[in-house]
């Protein structure tokens, strides 16, 4: 089992990309660091994570699922970044796990994968009004698994999110 971990080059939410990271390693699955740069990218509180690939150069085939960090670096360099709503259709269309938490569930709403979905998001009236423009259903709730999808709403619950990430592959 292996996934895709895809962060912001800044400004993503730390504890969001490293609480999945060493749950997914505990329960053996693997993941690959993808962003809009390779190298050292910044966290919204000062950490560092190294990230491996870009995403672009990301293939589906090469992987389980896809989970997508928040952060304010989320809506500043991924809502927009076209590869990533090109991988994120490809893994809805082959219904791999597809996974996205606090800001970051916009970029399935803009992806269309979300259409007639529920899901949740950070709760700021832009963030929904995008989840709801994109077509989903929105559930005020922590973690919101939909089929192939999962959608959390902040960085507290990110075990939580991590866990049902683990259960829609089947871990």
């Amino acid at each position: 089992m292996k996934v895709l971990m895809v962060i912001a080059p800044k400004r993503y939410r730390e504890e969001e990309f490293e609480i999945p990271a060493k749950i997914f390693e505990e329960a053996g699955v693997s993941y690959d660091v993808a962003s809009t740069k390779t190298g050292e990218c910044e966290g919204m509180m000062g950490g560092i994570q190294e990230a491996s690939l870009l995403i672009s150069d990301a293939k589906e085939e090469n992987y389980d699922g896809i989970v997508i960090v928040g952060g304010l670096g989320a809506s500043d360099f991924l809502y927009k970044e076209d590869s990533l709503i090109e991988l994120i259709r490809k893994f809805n269309a082959d219904n791999k796990v597809i996974s996205a938490i606090c800001l970051a569930p916009v970029i399935l709403a803009r992806a269309g994968v979300l259409k007639g979905r529920q899901a949740t998001i950070f709760a700021s009236r832009a963030g929904i009004e995008l989840l709801k423009q994109g077509g989903a259903n929105y559930v005020d709730i922590p973690v919101v698994s939909d089929l192939n999808i999962v959608t959390a709403n902040h960085p507290t619950v990110s075990s939580g999110f991590a866990e049902a990430v683990l259960e829609k592959l089947g871990c």
